[in-house]
């Protein structure tokens, strides 16, 4: 699997932005996907998540209900949709799929480890 996200940039606080992440090798509605993001000295941190059947997705707290994941199964893609963006939003985000239809991807979603496959990432700068 190959995973292609793009759609950062610069905003401003309070703006918008939505990522994208283009799968090939595989089809998106087979795979579990997330979004990360990693900040300058810290470390890679879970955003969001979804599951192969759309029915469950899970948001870090300081996120919700300011960005949702969607995916695109005509497009082999995935997306997250930011709104009201903030300068702590500022960070590399990278997407990530998991191949392995483990049950316990419900359990670990959040990390790190649950996915085998990663995207390049795309700057998100969020300027006050």
């Amino acid at each position: 699997v190959q995973l292609q996200a793009s759609g950062g940039g610069l905003v401003q606080a309070g703006g918008s932005l939505r990522l994208s992440c283009a799968a090939s090798g595989r089809t998106v509605s087979n795979l579990r996907m997330a979004w990360f993001r990693q900040a300058p000295g810290k470390e890679r941190e879970f955003v969001a998540a979804i599951s192969r059947s759309d029915d469950y997705t899970a948001y870090t707290n300081s996120v919700k209900g300011r960005f949702t994941i969607s995916r695109d199964n005509a497009k082999n893609t995935v997306y997250l949709q930011m709104n009201s963006l903030k300068p702590e939003d500022t960070a590399v985000y990278y997407c990530a799929a998991d191949t392995s239809a483990s049950s316990s991807w419900f359990l670990n979603h959040r990390r790190t480890s649950a996915y085998d496959y990663w995207g390049q990432g795309t700057q998100v700068t969020v300027s006050s």
